[in-house]
């Protein structure tokens, strides 16, 4: 293997949006914040709900409603 190749490993505190905290590896620093996690997607929870993050939802509809007409 080559040296001096591979990125620097950090023992990471991943925070989420939710609150949820856990500590993990990761290339991308010391502390990482998610919008997202597993317990708070709807995939893992069983919970259907919307998740609108930046207004996104908002966007669309407001993109899109002249088209019905």
């Amino acid at each position: 293997m080559k040296e001096k190749i591979h990125p620097k490993v950090y023992k990471a505190k991943i925070t989420c949006a939710c609150g949820n905290q856990v500590e993990l590896l990761s290339t991308k620093g010391e502390t990482v914040h998610v919008e997202i996690c597993s317990a708070c997607h709807p995939f893992f929870t069983g919970k259907q709900r919307f998740l609108d993050t930046a207004g996104r939802i908002d966007r669309f509809r407001k993109k899109y409603a002249n088209l019905n007409k």
